[in-house]
């Protein structure tokens, strides 16, 4: 049975939480974290998202956003995960998906 199309309202804030894959470590370093915030406000600009507030933690990340178009939504963390993915990878010597689901 495929997944119910998320309720949406334009520019009212939606709470997203992203986890590292098998609550995994996803930020290592400081610097990780300043490599994430920049592909996220990155992200924000190109797909005209509002941050309204943040929390990165050492293994998920807490989201506070809107749009006016239900699918930037879904476009912003398709954005810093094409981005920050690879650059973790990289760094620390690993593949394959970092985040769960």
């Amino acid at each position: 049975m495929p997944r119910k199309p998320r309720f949406f309202l334009p520019d009212v804030p939606v709470h997203m939480v992203m986890r590292g894959n098998s609550r995994q470590v996803i930020f290592a370093e400081a610097d990780d974290y300043h490599a994430y915030l920049g592909w996220l406000k990155e992200a924000a600009d190109t797909h005209n998202c509002q941050i309204h507030a943040y929390v990165l933690m050492s293994n998920h990340i807490h989201l506070l956003l809107s749009a006016s178009n239900p699918n930037n939504l879904s476009k912003l963390p398709q954005h810093v995960g094409r981005r920050y993915v690879p650059f973790f990878n990289h760094k620390y010597g690993r593949s394959g998906t970092l985040w769960e689901g």
